[in-house]
């Protein structure tokens, strides 16, 4: 899991004197960003004090501190937010095993209600598949069984299947860009939850298996998931260019439903073939629940 220490000098390095106006008097430059002490003088704070901060031999930062860092460094709200959660971590215990995610009853009957027309799928706190309607699951992953969402253990891993399964790889034409959102994602959910055991597990097996992974974990991105697009080259119906949005749970923060609408007539007829396809399968509105059997 990331450091404190390691975020700001991965912030530091990428801010140039320029950029802030910050006159170097023509003098050579052994970093590619802002030195400690520039960093702490535009901060506020003293040389001696950033550098153990960035060492993680300071306690902890308070609230003024991390928030004049993050005015210097230029971070944005999500990565403010992370600095923050960063910065509580060496308050907290050791990793543990987390226990079982299921989604809330009142999740489930949100995608009932969706039926099977709008692909659906409800994802843990780690890109774990907690439950999807059938169309949703012919269109990220057909290839999977519909009932793998039922055992905690085996369930689909979106993140794994991005980096780690060859079929969803080459479905989406936009890989690199979706790629690069799971990664920011996953160092952002890491900041909220710094103890969860599968967490820390999930990252160093993509780390170890990937090098795709292991490149964009290092550049240190850090961003929320709300809405995006999907480009697909589909195995049954073809070209599909969806948008996706997330839903929060405010009875579950940590879950998300991803919904899938199609921004043009032919995805939107994909979309329909799906549908029908998955309406012989089964009843129209059953969903595949954790736990279910």
């Amino acid at each position: 899991m990331e450091s404190l220490g390691t975020f700001l000098k991965s912030r530091r390095d990428r801010v140039t004197p320029a950029e802030i106006d910050l006159r170097t008097y023509g003098s050579s430059r052994r970093v590619p960003g802002l030195r400690r002490e520039e960093l702490a003088q535009l901060a506020g704070v003293s040389a001696g004090y950033y550098t153990r901060l960035e060492q993680g031999q300071a306690e902890t930062a308070s609230e003024q501190v991390l928030d004049a860092l993050a005015r210097v460094l230029r971070l944005d709200q999500v990565e403010t937010v992370h600095l923050h959660n960063l910065a509580r971590q060496s308050v907290k215990p050791g990793p543990c095993e987390p226990p079982h995610e299921e989604a809330h009853p009142r999740v489930l009957t949100l995608l009932e209600s969706l039926g099977e027309a709008t692909p659906a799928v409800v994802l843990g706190r780690r890109g774990d598949v907690l439950a999807w309607n059938r169309t949703g699951q012919a269109l990220v992953a057909e290839h999977l069984p519909y009932e793998a969402p039922q055992d905690p253990e085996r369930r689909p891993s979106i993140p794994r299947l991005f980096f780690l399964d060859p079929h969803t790889r080459d479905m989406y034409r936009n890989w690199a860009e979706l790629a690069r959102v799971h990664v920011a994602y996953l160092r952002l959910t890491a900041g909220r939850y710094p103890t969860d055991a599968r967490l820390a597990a999930l990252i160093g097996e993509l780390a170890m298996r990937s090098d795709d992974f292991a490149r964009m974990w290092a550049t240190g991105d850090v961003a929320d998931c709300t809405v995006g697009a999907m480009h697909l080259r589909h195995p049954t119906v073809g070209a599909v260019d969806v948008d996706y949005q997330v839903w929060l749970q405010p009875d579950s923060p940590d879950h998300r439903v991803e919904i899938y609408t199609p921004n043009d007539s032919t995805s939107a007829d994909a979309l329909h073939v799906l549908n029908q396809q998955s309406g012989r399968a089964c009843e129209p509105g059953t969903t595949a629940r954790a736990g279910q059997r």
